[in-house]
């Protein structure tokens, strides 16, 4: 009986639950639309294809492949200075002006600096902000 009020928390796999407890509905809910609306999936074929050609294409695949880098890069970066939150700071400023430059439609001086103050201001924000106001570390 004394089992039953005893409690022992893995530390090292107990943040893993609700991520996991939230991808197992998120793939049953995924399963039963896919079940339930199947023929409207398969038959969108064409509705793809047209949203596709006129897609800009630069855009998204370089925001893929920006944001990408920029979640591969920020623990590692972050492992140089642990527990300190630099990996954010160090990634997310280069990130934030790239993304700036791939949406911009003119790219002149007076267009980049903007760009250029901002990448440096939110991110700077942000990690000041959880580091110095809530006690939270970034990666």
């Amino acid at each position: 009986m004394g089992e039953l009020t005893r409690i022992t928390i893995d530390f090292q796999t107990s943040h893993l639950i609700f991520p996991t407890l939230v991808g197992g509905v998120l793939a049953l809910l995924g399963l039963a639309i896919l079940l339930t609306r199947w023929r409207g999936i398969v038959g969108a074929g064409g509705h793809w294809a047209g949203i596709w050609s006129q897609m800009d294409k630069p855009r998204l695949l370089g925001t893929v492949v920006l944001t990408v880098i920029y979640f591969s890069l920020m623990v590692p970066v972050g492992d140089v200075w642990p527990n300190r939150g630099f990996g954010f700071l160090i990634c997310s400023i280069p990130y934030v002006f790239l993304t700036g430059l791939l949406f911009l439609h003119d790219r002149g001086w007076r267009d980049i600096l903007p760009v250029a103050v901002m990448a440096l201001i939110a991110p700077s924000l942000v990690w000041w902000t959880f580091t110095e106001l809530f006690f939270l570390t970034l990666p």
